[in-house]
């Protein structure tokens, strides 16, 4: 009880500056405290309920895109407004079971398909670090959420960065996990088609030793394809470094900050532990942006269509025009957010090259081989988390493509994580990702927790 009331009186604290929870649930997380403080005071044996709920009485918050029972499920969709979740999302259930405890769900971009977190239902989130800044999207309510000492866990989504970049922005981990491993049942709007090759839910939280147990429970029987019980030995790891995509014309040169914190990282991996860090130079990465694009709306295996952003918006009702929901939205009057129906009209777009599609498709296919290639079964690359630190709110309409620096690992099915490595010289957070081969996640996780306890990990907004 009293950990879930610390929690609470937290989150009434912050909230009202950040908006990141945009539905509590706290009568019920106090009563659930309560019963598993009954639980403890009847005695069973420690290992016992270690082994049957290894989250016992941890406060977590999940993203709104998931089913939390008698919480909304809107996806900041405002024609979803009266929609609430009667049953659990399975890792919502598995979480639950396990013996966490939910306080409430988080807000995130209209459709979880934007990089700031922002909608017509809730409203904007704000960065701990700075309120001036964004949150990163879709999962931008968890990273603020955690940032801000707010939840233990979070749970994510992501298909182009969604866990990785609010991670980043916010000075967290997070973990996008091989992918089919952990189930995305229960969330709105969930893949269809060729998008549930690139689709994960993973976890989200300041300490990288919570990632690892996290993810077991969300994996559930799925964690038998991961290798999460071998010993890993950093200095066998073959690490390779990769400053930047190569150029594209699409995205913002990496920051100076974001480079000089991975050449720290470069750095202290050689002088301690002895390894080289081979500099590596991926040709195909320049084109991140196309292929994630070009493979996102490409068929599936059985020839069946990519779902389209537009049916999405429309939520089942009636089809939504990108061009005319501009017109509106120039004069308030549209209940869509600017990059949704941005992201409508480009949509339209990608459909009108089919055979450039197809070579960007067979890119990504080649590109994928060359990583698994170099990755091998010991394998990490170290790759910056966004070309940028937080930016300011709104800017990220004048830089749409950034997100490329996530998008391409969802594409090519790679296990990430996000690690943090303090704060620069504005206060905000830096970091890095941490990628392997499918079914690899046992390296980038042990690989955070060693860059964490050499560089400091979450640092709590407002210390400096």
């Amino acid at each position: 009880i009293e950990v879930v009331e610390a929690y609470v009186e937290r989150i009434k604290e912050v909230n009202p500056l950040i908006n990141a929870m945009v539905k509590d649930r706290f009568e019920e997380a106090l009563q659930e405290a309560r019963q598993v403080d009954k639980l403890l005071s009847e005695g069973p044996a420690d290992d016992y309920l270690e082994e049957k709920f290894p989250l016992l009485g941890v406060p977590i918050t999940v993203k709104e895109a998931f089913s939390l029972y008698g919480m909304p499920n809107t996806s900041g969709l405002v024609n979803r407004c009266n929609v609430i979740a009667t049953s659990d999302a399975t890792v919502v259930s598995r979480l639950k079971q396990a013996g966490a405890i939910p306080l409430g769900v988080t807000n995130c971009s209209e459709l979880c398909m934007w990089y700031e977190s922002s909608n017509r239902v809730y409203g904007r989130t704000n960065n701990p670090y700075d309120l001036q800044r964004i949150v990163g999207g879709s999962s931008g309510g968890e990273g603020s959420v955690l940032a801000a000492a707010c939840s233990v866990i979070g749970v994510g989504s992501d298909i182009g960065g969604s866990i990785r970049m609010p991670a980043f922005f916010n000075g967290v981990f997070g973990h996008k996990p091989t992918t089919g491993v952990v189930p995305n049942d229960g969330q709105f709007p969930n893949a269809h088609g060729v998008r549930t090759s690139y689709l994960c839910t993973g976890p989200m939280c300041r300490y990288a030793e919570d990632l690892e147990p996290v993810l077991r429970v969300m994996a559930g029987p799925g964690v038998s394809k991961l290798k999460l019980n071998e010993k890993v030995s950093l200095e066998k790891i073959k690490f390779h470094c990769m400053d930047h995509d190569g150029g594209s014309i699409f995205v913002s040169p990496v920051d100076k900050e974001i480079l000089q914190a991975q050449k720290k990282v470069v750095e202290h991996l050689e002088s301690d532990l002895g390894v080289r860090v081979q500099r590596v130079a991926i040709h195909k990465m320049k084109y991140s942006f196309q292929i994630w694009s070009a493979m996102m709306s490409s068929k599936d295996s059985e020839g069946q269509e990519a779902q389209r952003f537009t049916d999405l918006m429309g939520d089942h009702g009636k089809p939504v025009w990108p061009l005319w929901e501009l017109m509106k939205w120039l004069v308030g009057m549209s209940s869509h957010t600017l990059p949704a129906i941005a992201l409508g009209l480009t949509e339209k777009l990608m459909n009108l090259n089919l055979s450039g599609k197809a070579k960007l498709v067979s890119m990504g296919k080649s590109l994928q081989e060359e990583m698994e290639a170099l990755l091998g079964p010991d394998g990490v690359l170290l790759y910056p988390s966004h070309p940028t630190i937080a930016p300011k709110h709104h800017s990220p309409i004048c830089m749409p493509f950034n997100f490329a620096y996530t998008a391409i690992f969802n594409v090519l099915g790679l296990p990430v994580t996000q690690c943090p490595l303090g704060l620069g010289s504005e206060g905000l957070p830096l970091g890095i990702q941490l990628v392997a081969a499918a079914y690899n996640d046992h390296l980038t996780l042990a690989v955070a927790q060693y860059l964490e306890k050499a560089f400091g990990g979450w640092v709590l907004p407002g210390k400096v």
